[in-house]
């Protein structure tokens, strides 16, 4: 039978309603759009809706929505989830917490479940399924992984062939660093955060403490450094101006007075890379830190070795012998360092803590990467002792003299002169050591993600100057915070610091783009891209507080001893005041790597090949050196040296083990005792400021104004604060490892599948083929 009830309208009206009276209007939600934020020269290139970013490994519940973006920089997931799990406590101006810079991918994986399939995607390649999920495999350890569930295939796919085309560029100029400035010349109102970022040109960067950081790119920043040092037979040449000797060498750099540009010339030839011995550092004994490369002329091998050396001594004012360290006999290699990188990187994020847990240290010791950590520092406080103790200028000779040397006279550095344990000083040191030298960035971080040549030799470093902040904490105005965020540094596409393989390579690319986009460069060498060391691009005032360390121990901070305030100084009795033990020249006044050695109890745990050839005298001066330094208060603005027993060599866990949500203490870790630190240094400083008022009469205005300033991250209420610490606080801090799926095997391809081969990745067809 029919129904009595009237049928129910199909029409659906879609013109808006009338308006109505103030008093009938109901507050509704708005919707807000999810959009990137963008910088110049930054363009969205793929996006999708309705993704699902995974946050825990065994439950969808904290699961976020939103917009998965690839742009021509990073990909960034824009959410309006509140995020009760994933909290970052410190802000990127240039990344949202989500974001991920191009540069930083290790590897795409795209999975389909219905299919069971897998595959790796490359640049350029073709998807032939509909992928359900996206797995990120990240440079510096965070696995990232979306579902596109809801999300429209095509579109999911797309997206993902975007990610894997843009961040793996075929081209250098293809890296979103071209993008940027090439739209700062031709726009020069847009700025990043307000601020001009230039750096690529000029003399000097203002750095996270407000001093400016040498580029190393003129004269003059070379005769300072000069005049620091003391090095008065040393002269700034400029004999490769135009790079016309070296596209590998700064255009300006030290060498001894007593060699004529002429003779650099014509010894030029006989080097590899006519990469000539360069000066990085002067002892204040006279002693000089000197880099070169090998000598690829044998028949005039001898003849320039001697001469180089010669002009070596003169430049000693004890006429002292010169010492040779061959480098690539002493230190493990490249290839060995990049093979120990892929191992830790295999261990701390693919294996599960449940499945190793026994045998999780002899693993560790099987990636040999804390041995290396070990042999780079027992070699440079090695050399540290025949410059400070014998008295000699140490010569670093390398193949080609851009590689471990880079790492090896860093370390010299950081060990004997506390200027290069500040921040500002720090900086200048990569600058002058690494990026002025022509460390191969590009290569060795493997930005176009075609190089055969990568390896980690950077890391490297930054993990030695970590186990000497470990052990020497007071001797370091930065923080470990700082070292880690560095090395995030490397891996955003924007700072030309850590973007080429030499100056030249900067010039001579930024050159060929601008010619290509009709920039007007004028008596510019070339583009200026944004510098690193100009922090204020990246963090906020506030957050760049986390770069210092408050058990620091300035150089004119006062102590108080017997009743009496002193001040710290360097003293004459830190250096020795003869020449003990110095042997007599052998060849032509040099020095071999083999004679001073010490003996198995000593600083060097690896015994080498011809150990039994040396000379019991030579190996007790060395230790007797070592064991009396340890036997002595430390200096903190002298000489340190390292500690490296199998315990006291340490796994840097916050670079390694912050995305690992298993390995996170929470209200632990180094965090707590930093956090103490802090409020007690600020109340110290507290107190400083009120006396100091107190003694000035200053007025209340003014009082105000001074207190409010405060040199630490973490600050007290008050004097005599005694609240606990923040619940926020991890072993983790200040980053956040929820969110990172790096330990159990999930559909997409386990890293260890990758992480087989210490050189290439399993090829792409036989994942495809997986089931």
């Amino acid at each position: 039978m029919f129904s009595l009830r009237p049928p129910k309208p199909t029409f659906r009206s879609y013109l808006l309603p009338l308006p109505q009276s103030e008093d009938h209007l109901t507050a509704e939600p708005r919707i807000k759009k999810l959009e990137p934020i963008l910088l110049p020269g930054e363009i969205v290139v793929n996006e999708v809706n309705f993704v699902r970013k995974c946050i825990a490994t065994d439950t969808s519940q904290y699961d976020l929505w939103g917009k998965l973006v690839c742009t021509n920089f990073k990909i960034s997931f824009i959410t309006d989830d509140p995020m009760p799990l994933q909290k970052f406590h410190y802000k990127n101006l240039l990344l949202g917490e989500h974001d991920v810079p191009l540069t930083c991918i290790e590897q795409i994986v795209t999975v389909n479940d219905t299919k069971r399939k897998q595959k790796v995607l490359g640049p350029n390649q073709k998807l032939k399924f509909n992928p359900t999920e996206l797995i990120i495999y990240c440079k510096d350890f965070r696995i990232v992984r979306f579902r596109f569930d809801e999300a429209g295939p095509e579109s999911a796919k797309k997206v993902c062939l975007a990610i894997a085309h843009y961040s793996q560029p075929t081209d250098l100029q293809l890296l979103f660093a071209f993008e940027y400035v090439g739209e700062i010349y031709h726009n020069p109102a847009k700025k990043v955060n307000g601020i001009d970022p230039g750096g690529g040109g000029g003399g000097s960067i203002s750095s996270a403490t407000g001093q400016q950081t040498p580029l190393f790119e003129t004269y003059s920043d070379w005769d300072r450094e000069i005049k620091r040092t003391g090095a008065s037979e040393w002269r700034v040449c400029s004999v490769n101006e135009g790079y016309m000797i070296s596209t590998c060498l700064p255009e300006y750099f030290v060498v001894p007075s007593s060699l004529a540009d002429q003779d650099l010339k014509l010894y030029s030839y006989s080097f590899i890379g006519r990469r000539m011995p360069v000066w990085s550092w002067n002892h204040p004994n006279g002693s000089a830190l000197v880099r070169m490369a090998n000598i690829k002329d044998v028949l005039q091998q001898r003849k320039i070795d001697q001469r180089i050396c010669n002009a070596i001594t003169r430049s000693h004012p004890l006429r002292s012998d010169v010492f040779k360290s061959d480098l690539d006999k002493c230190l493990p290699s490249i290839q060995e360092i990049q093979a120990a990188h892929i191992k830790l990187k295999q261990l701390c994020v693919n294996e599960p803590f449940e499945e190793t847990e026994e045998k999780w240290l002899s693993s560790l010791e099987n990636t040999h990467w804390l041995e290396y950590i070990r042999s780079f520092l027992k070699h440079s406080a090695e050399l540290v002792y025949m410059m400070e103790c014998k008295h000699v200028s140490v010569v670093l000779q390398e193949e080609e003299g851009r590689d471990l040397s880079c790492l090896a006279a860093s370390l010299i550095q950081v060990m004997l002169d506390p200027y290069f344990r500040t921040i500002v000083g720090f900086q200048s040191l990569i600058q002058k050591e690494w990026v002025m030298a022509g460390y191969q960035f590009l290569d060795r971080c493997n930005h176009l993600k075609r190089s055969d040549k990568e390896s980690p030799l950077f890391l490297m470093f930054l993990d030695c100057v970590w186990q000497l902040l470990e052990q020497y904490p007071a001797a370091f105005e930065f923080s470990e915070m700082y070292l880690t965020i560095l090395y995030d540094s490397a891996r955003i596409s924007l700072f030309g610091t850590f973007l080429f393989n030499c100056p030249h390579q900067r010039v001579k690319e930024s050159t060929e783009f601008a010619i290509s986009k009709n920039i007007q460069l004028g008596d510019e060498k070339g583009l200026r891209f944004p510098c690193v060391w100009d922090w204020s691009l990246q963090f906020t005032s506030r957050d760049r507080l986390l770069f210092h360390n408050p058990l620091y121990i300035g150089k004119s901070a006062p102590c108080v001893q017997n009743g009496a305030v002193k001040t710290f100084k360097r003293s004459k009795k830190n250096y020795s005041s003869t020449l003990r033990g110095v042997p007599p020249a052998l060849k032509n006044g040099i020095i071999s790597d083999q004679e001073f050695l010490p003996r198995r109890n000593s600083l060097i745990l690896k015994l080498k090949p011809d150990f039994l050839q040396q000379t019991e005298s030579q190996s007790n001066s060395m230790e007797q050196y070592f064991r009396d330094w340890f036997t002595k208060p430390v200096d903190l603005h002298g000489v340190i040296l390292p500690h490296i027993s199998g315990t006291q060599i340490k796994l840097w866990k916050l670079c390694y083990f912050r995305w690992v949500p298993e390995a996170q203490i929470n209200h632990g870790g180094f965090i707590t005792a930093f956090h103490k630190v802090s409020l007690l240094a600020d109340e110290v400083d507290m107190l400083n400021r009120n006396l100091r008022q107190y003694k000035s009469n200053s007025s209340l205005q003014g009082s105000c104004s001074e207190l409010d300033q405060s040199r630490m991250y973490f600050r007290a209420n008050g004097l005599n604060d005694t609240t606990g610490a923040p619940d926020f606080l991890s072993s983790s801090f200040p980053f956040s490892p929820v969110g990172n799926l790096c330990r159990r095997s999930i559909l997409g391809t386990p890293l260890s599948k990758f992480l087989s081969g210490a050189k290439i990745w399993l090829s792409t067809e036989t994942l495809a083929n997986e089931d």
